[in-house]
């Protein structure tokens, strides 16, 4: 039986904790659902499967239980299209917002900007026009960008330029549907262009975009550049979207060494009020794990 339809028929006391039908909501969900964040923190399908199995819908409801009121999914933009439809419109009807997917441009790697290469260009334009189309099945705002590898063969600023220019071309199309590109700098190999920060808050400037703006993942910019307060300071103003990921491991808040607890105050202290994604995997495996999960959001957003 699937999970929502059982909170809907279940009687008051068949099971220790939930409610009367009468007291469940249209959308199977009790009435005292847990508690929401001061963060909007934004899981990902699977993070929650061993409570809610393999439906995306059993899963967004679990999701919103539990207090969560986003839903971050990289791989949106693979997922057939009656797929993406049913997760908006789910969305929208429990009142959660959708987080970031990536942008699919051929590759992140190997389709980098920074060659210049006009097939590189028109590759990652044709993927500006279908995020389009996948952001408005599901009411999306963001969209992740990687620029890709080093073309080693060129100078760094020369490169640079090449970003700037392919980017600016991709908010041609996305600005006027609203649609945002974030960009990401990642540390899973240092072949890849946009490594720090502050590089990508210069780029963010030159571009000069509503359109264009950065991501700032947590894990990654603790393992490439440390001084995480004092380099969110620094770009704050072009900053758009945070994800989430303790250091070593890439698991949740409390694994590692990031201090989240300070980290999630800082920014919000700073009057950040957008999703939080938490991309990263589960420390504890099957349900035990998931409940550890949520705890350990629970401690870090513990700041007020």
């Amino acid at each position: 039986m699937k999970r929502r339809n059982f909170i809907k028929n279940v009687s008051l006391g068949a099971a220790a904790g939930l409610t009367s039908v009468s007291s469940v909501n249209a959308y199977g969900l009790r009435p005292d659902a847990d508690s929401t964040f001061n963060m909007n923190y934004a899981p990902h399908f699977g993070m929650f499967k061993g409570h809610a199995g393999d439906d995306f819908i059993d899963q967004l409801d679990f999701m919103y239980e539990k207090g969560f009121r986003s839903l971050e999914d990289n791989g949106m933009m693979g997922r057939p299209k009656e797929v993406q439809e049913k997760i908006g419109n789910h969305l929208a009807k429990l009142g959660m917002d959708m987080g970031v997917f990536v942008l699919d441009k051929g590759g992140n790697a190997a389709n980098t900007f920074a060659s210049g290469k006009k097939e590189n260009t028109e590759v990652f334009l044709e993927g500006c026009r279908r995020a389009v189309e996948t952001a408005k099945r599901v009411n999306a705002k963001w969209t992740t960008v990687v620029p890709g590898d080093f073309d080693r063969s060129l100078p760094m600023d020369i490169q640079t330029a090449n970003v700037i220019e392919a980017l600016r071309k991709g908010c041609e199309i996305l600005e006027p549907h609203g649609l945002v590109m974030v960009l990401e700098p990642l540390s899973d190999t240092p072949n890849l262009f946009l490594r720090t920060s502050t590089q990508t808050y210069m780029i963010c400037k030159a571009v000069d975009s509503p359109s264009c703006k950065v991501l700032y993942d947590v894990y990654h910019m603790q393992k490439n550049e440390g001084h995480l307060i004092v380099n969110i300071d620094h770009c704050w103003d072009e900053i758009a979207y945070f994800q989430i990921g303790d250091n070593p491991g890439r698991k949740e808040p409390g694994t590692g060494e990031i201090n989240y607890l300070n980290v999630f105050k800082h920014i919000h202290d700073k009057g950040y009020r957008g999703i939080m994604g938490m991309e990263h995997g589960n420390a504890h495996p099957g349900k035990e794990g998931e409940e550890k999960l949520i705890e350990a959001y629970r401690k870090a957003d513990a700041f007020m």
